[in-house]
């Protein structure tokens, strides 16, 4: 098959953009994770200030902020993750889904 050999790039070519697509998407990633802990400390900030005059005794009312934040966090990382497996990125696929357990046991903590 003579298609097929023109298509494939070779095998340094291949690396090096497999290398920098993981560079690419990793670096995404740790921004978007910053993202995630900038709104959730200065939300945390935030409560701290208005918490000093609460009268009320009990329970908080839980905080849906870490939840929604690190659960849409694990969503991205599992959807990019999915796209490189499909467009057959394996390594930097498993990278992927390896990174969005971390976000998703953190949205499990913070539900649960």
């Amino acid at each position: 098959m003579p298609e097929l050999d023109d298509k494939q790039p070779p095998g340094r070519e291949g690396a090096l953009t497999a290398g920098c697509l993981l560079l690419l998407v990793l670096v995404a990633d740790v921004a978007a994770a910053l993202l995630v802990v900038i709104v959730l400390a200065v939300r945390g900030l935030d409560r701290m200030d208005t918490g000093s005059g609460r009268t009320t005794t009990g329970a908080p009312a839980l905080d849906w902020a870490p939840v929604l934040g690190f659960g849409a966090l694990a969503l991205a990382l599992g959807v990019t993750a999915v796209v490189l497996l499909r467009i057959g990125h394996r390594v930097i696929g498993a990278v992927q889904l390896t990174l969005c357990v971390f976000p998703a046991l953190h949205m499990l903590g913070y539900w649960l």
